[in-house]
């Protein structure tokens, strides 16, 4: 048997939970903005070293495949040996790729970079979802994952001011140990108040067989849950690699334009996170909550698709689109949750969150290639459609999350 316990009974302070939340969510930040580490500058890369669309794309390919089968076996090492090394591990990797960025001389260099990034990723759904649920007190957990997706919405927002603003003041390479010296500064805080992200481990007993930490593997709601992960990432990294592409060629919006409606998407999305945690919170239907936020969110995409609304039209229905998904960001967690086994939490989140890699991992690959043909309204429409399926996924972890749960 394995098991896990509470370290804290209730009542938990609420100065005590909100210093883990956010202490959590600086490391989540810190990732989200990892992610942005080389598509914020694909078009430098394009002029500099001559790159496709497809091969940039093949970098984020490389970033999120090495991301998706670390997370999948950081989940098991968590529950092994804590969550708190692992954090501190991938922010040391984190410094290591930013200041290698700073030093590439061609596309070969940009792989390296990308799966040591890749690598630095893959540790941070585990960890920060054990923390939390380890850590803050149960009728918090929704303001939690609330906060969880916020910060690292927040972390994709900064990202594009980052890098526009160091890049135009200095160079590009500047902006990289910048970044270097900025996960310098998070890991030394995170250390100083490392008694804070500790947590327990499973406790593996002597005739409890090899076999049983695989047996969430067995069921079918955690590969809905991954394929929910999978779809709903892909149209995620569409917006990411390509928006500002697509905006720059359907209506001729500036570079500084474009980057920052990627960022009011991000700033929408983090918005949507805090009214989605309220809702969470107040409600068991986790599944129709995501449900109807994605599906609407899959309607103004398609619409962006169109090109009908102009520049500043588009610009503002992308923007609106990042606060639908936020909205169902918190109520995605909460459905994860629900579906997690007890004392499997790490390896059911590595393996479902890994999905989120596999979903950033194929969609350059494929949307690349419509980019690279000037499709850029069927990029958006192609996104659109995949969000929908992931409704489909969201409604089919409902329906088995119900049915697992249901008494006798």
């Amino acid at each position: 048997m394995t098991s896990t316990t509470s370290h804290f009974p209730l009542p938990v302070p609420l100065k005590q939970d909100a210093t883990i939340i956010g202490l959590v969510g600086l490391a989540h930040a810190s990732s989200h903005f990892a992610h942005l580490l080389l598509p914020l500058m694909f078009p430098v890369f394009m002029q500099e070293f001559g790159l496709s669309y497809s091969e940039l794309g093949l970098l984020m390919t490389t970033f999120f495949v090495v991301s998706g089968l670390g997370q999948a076996s950081a989940g098991f090492v968590v529950d092994r040996l804590g969550a708190r090394p692992l954090l501190f591990v991938a922010l040391g990797i984190f410094v290591l790729a930013c200041s290698a960025a700073s030093m590439v001389t061609g596309y070969t260099g940009l792989l390296v970079v990308a799966a040591l990034a890749g690598l630095g990723n893959a540790t941070f759904h585990p960890v920060d979802f054990t923390i939390l649920n380890q850590r803050v007190s149960g009728p918090r957990l929704g303001y939690a994952f609330s906060a969880h997706g916020l910060t690292g919405n927040l972390g994709w927002a900064a990202a594009p001011v980052f890098f526009a603003s160091i890049s135009s003041l200095y160079s590009w390479r500047t902006a990289y140990l910048a970044a270097a010296a900025m996960y310098v500064v998070i890991l030394g805080l995170l250390v100083l108040q490392r008694d804070k992200l500790s947590t327990q481990v499973a406790v593996r007993h002597a005739d409890t067989p090899a076999e049983h930490d695989l047996a969430f593997m067995k069921l079918p709601v955690v590969w809905w849950c991954f394929g929910f992960f999978m779809l709903s990432t892909m149209t995620l990294a569409v917006v990411q690699s390509f928006s500002v592409s697509i905006l720059k060629a359907m209506h001729g919006v500036s570079f500084e334009a474009a980057t920052l409606t990627l960022t009011a998407y991000m700033l929408c999305g983090a918005v949507g996170m805090f009214v989605g945690g309220f809702i969470a919170a107040r409600t068991d239907n986790s599944d129709r909550v995501v449900a109807i936020a994605m599906s609407v969110a899959a309607v103004l995409l398609a619409l962006c698709g169109t090109g009908l609304f102009g520049a500043l039209g588009t610009m503002v229905v992308l923007a609106g689109t990042g606060f639908a998904v936020g909205i169902g960001g918190p109520s995605r967690d909460m459905m994860i949750k629900k579906a997690t086994p007890q004392g499997a939490t790490g390896r059911v989140y590595g393996m479902v969150y890994s999905g989120l890699d596999v979903g950033f991992a194929i969609s350059p690959i494929l949307f690349g290639g419509f980019m690279d043909r000037g499709w850029y309204g069927a990029t958006l429409f192609g996104a659109a459609a995949v969000l929908l399926l992931s409704v489909v996924a969201a409604v089919g972890v409902g329906q088995r999350t119900s049915r697992r749960t249901a008494p006798n």
